[in-house]
């Protein structure tokens, strides 16, 4: 005689046999005694949750005859007369099974329909089932459909899917439906006691948990497992099922590592939660099993913060070492290990080393953990950086007498605010406007002609943009200024056009024009400033000009001397010497306020366009953010 496996062995017979689907249970009963009986159903649900188990059940219950042949429909199918074993064993010639998953087309539909004509031949109805429905064909379905809305009486139809959602809207209205719910664990648990007991194999109460949680809902699941647990385990000396075999079959982790794993990473013990990890490896244990246990206990974990005076099974060790780490791990640590276990799952399969990324994935909970032993550090404000390094103010040195021209002298005289107010922004509190020695070369001229190719006639035209009165630094600019501090506290001027910077913006668009500077030295010709510049005595020696950066760095790698360099090729002698400081007129600065005034007249452009304006009117048309482009066609 051949072995029938647990699953077909312990099919339920009846509705008082089904575990875990009392909702179903409770209607179909109610209906099969009122006899209030719709003419199709449908059972959606996943895999092994009873789909085909009821609908057997119904058939049964609509056919039954009973012990003494003179039944009728019923709740409660008696299982011996002619109909019951003859559906129970497939024969019902009354019962039939339609698997729609090989059987999708909308000829095989049509061939079922056709016995629909014909009345039952030994039972009062003709059932007919139709599994994994949501495989049909939409030409299948279309078939269906009439007789589906006005069957004969004597026709009854059961429809099973796993997923409703690929089934016609017009043939779930015609049916009356069901959602079979996975099981939870317990209900498992429940039934595989019962299962083994009738069988008489002993087993662990811890075993049968891990296959309770391995079933994952699915009641079929659960009994193949312990089928398979069975096998692996073998006869034994007393034939019980043992939770390690258990595990080692099932291929999880020990949830005394689990534990250890959260006990540590609530103390802060990241040598433990290394060494943890290492024997993992070890141990060849899975490291995504590892999270997903994990996420189950931090689950139960939050529950019990959430409802502190909720009941423990004392008989459950699991459970009261899981209710001690809800008391050791704090509610938003438990909360962001949960989220970081969930996530990190994702992370395995992206590392080289699933060990390497699990260990990852925990200690970042510990990086996120405040350390208690050290004080937390100060966090830098705007004011504080500028205390501390309290910079100097860059101001023009005042003009020798005679050695500068009338017009020099008259931008100077007319706006000696806007010379000093550069800096003036950078500072939480005013200064005394002290000028400060930046170079020690005599004869600071501003506002000189250079002589040779540069000229300012070249340069683009600016409008300057008045210096507003100071105010409170931002929160954004805060942030800037500290990001900034590795070189300088002090923050990046705004664009405020000078008459050496037209000069400069025309130097550096003749360099880049011959392409006679790149890389580095390109960056530090658009980024920094002519502020003076000296006429020498003689003219065989060079002139010296003075370049304000705001980064430091642009001056190494011998930028300057490439710099010199490159300009000494275009014919001009002169002697570059830097500073650090706020640069507010930088052809930088000077080309993308351009580039930004070109952007603004094409949205005028195109803002104040009649016939845009028409379609905005007529059909609340809008322009999209972003999507109007400067080209060079345009410029």
């Amino acid at each position: 005689m051949s072995y029938l496996v647990l699953a077909r062995k312990y099919r339920p017979k009846n509705f008082t046999e089904l575990v875990g689907q009392e909702h179903v249970v409770q209607a179909l009963t109610n209906a099969l005694t009122t006899q209030r009986l719709h003419h199709a159903y449908m059972f959606t649900g996943t895999r092994g949750v009873g789909k085909t188990t009821i609908s057997r059940i119904l058939a049964k219950s609509l056919n039954c005859q009973g012990s003494d042949g003179q039944g009728g429909i019923t709740a409660t199918p008696c299982g011996v007369c002619q109909a019951c074993t003859d559906i129970d064993s497939g024969r019902f010639v009354d019962y039939t099974e339609l698997d729609a998953a090989s059987n999708r087309g909308v000829d095989e539909v049509q061939a079922l329909l056709e016995q629909a004509v014909y009345k039952p031949v030994q039972g009062r109805f003709k059932v007919f089932m139709i599994d994994e429905v949501h495989m049909l064909t939409n030409t299948a379905f279309n078939a269906m459909l009439k007789t589906l809305e006005e069957p004969p009486e004597y026709l009854k139809f059961v429809l099973a899917t796993t997923d409703p959602q690929k089934v016609p809207v017009t043939v779930l209205s015609r049916c009356l439906q069901f959602n079979l719910r996975p099981m939870a664990p317990e209900t498992v648990l429940e039934h595989l006691q019962k299962v083994l007991q009738a069988e008489g194999i002993g087993a662990d109460t811890q075993a049968l948990r891990l296959l309770a949680r391995g079933a994952r809902g699915s009641m079929r699941d659960a009994l193949s497992l312990t089928d398979q647990a069975i096998a692996f385990s073998g006869s034994g000396a007393d034939g019980r099922l043992e939770e390690a075999s258990v595990r080692l079959m099932l291929g999880s982790v020990d949830r005394s590592y689990v534990f250890n794993l959260i006990g540590a990473l609530a103390q802060g013990d990241g040598k433990t939660v290394v060494e943890t990890v290492e024997t993992l490896r070890l141990n060849g244990l899975s490291a995504a099993s590892t999270l997903e246990e994990m996420t189950t206990i931090l689950q139960r974990m939050a529950v019990m913060q959430a409802v502190p005076n909720m009941p423990v099974d004392a008989s459950d060790a699991e459970a009261v070492q899981t209710s001690q780490l809800a008391g050791d791990l704090p509610k938003d640590e438990t909360q962001l290990l949960y989220s970081l276990c969930l996530h990190g799952r994702a992370e395995l399969g992206l590392a080289p080393d699933e060990y390497a990324a699990l260990t990852m994935v925990l200690l970042r909970l510990l990086a996120f953990k405040p350390d208690g032993s050290n004080p937390p550090a100060e966090k830098k404000t705007f004011k504080s950086v500028v205390a501390a390094v309290q910079p100097a103010k860059f101001v023009r040195p005042e003009p020798v007498e005679g050695s500068m021209s009338n017009q020099a002298q008259g931008f100077v005289q007319a706006q000696p605010e806007r010379e000093t107010a550069l800096v003036e922004p950078i500072v939480a509190q005013k200064t005394p406007k002290t000028p400060v020695e930046v170079v020690k070369t005599p004869n600071l001229e501003v506002n000189m002609p250079i002589s040779g190719a540069f000229t300012a006639s070249a340069a683009p035209k600016f409008v300057a943009i008045p210096v507003r009165e100071q105010s409170a630094p931002s929160a954004r600019t805060e942030q800037r200024t500290e990001r900034a501090g590795l070189n300088s506290a002090i923050a990046p001027a705004e664009l405020v056009p000078t008459p050496e910077g037209d000069l400069w913006h025309a130097a550096v668009q003749q360099l880049l024009a011959a392409e006679a500077i790149a890389a580095l030295v390109r960056e530090l010709a658009l980024q920094s400033q002519l502020v003076a510049r000296t006429t020498p005595n003689n003219d065989s020696e060079p002139h010296d000009w003075l370049l304000r950066i705001e980064r430091e760095s642009l001056s190494q790698s011998g930028s300057p001397e490439k710099l010199q360099s490159a300009l000494e090729t275009l014919g001009h002698s002169v002697r570059i010497s830097i500073e650090i400081g706020p640069a507010s007129d930088t052809p930088a600065k000077r080309i993308a306020a351009a580039a930004a005034e070109r952007q603004r007249m094409a949205q005028d452009i195109i803002t104040q366009d009649a016939y845009v304006q028409q379609l905005m009117r007529d059909f609340g048309a809008k322009i999209v953010p972003g999507s109007i482009k400067v080209t060079d066609k345009q410029v």
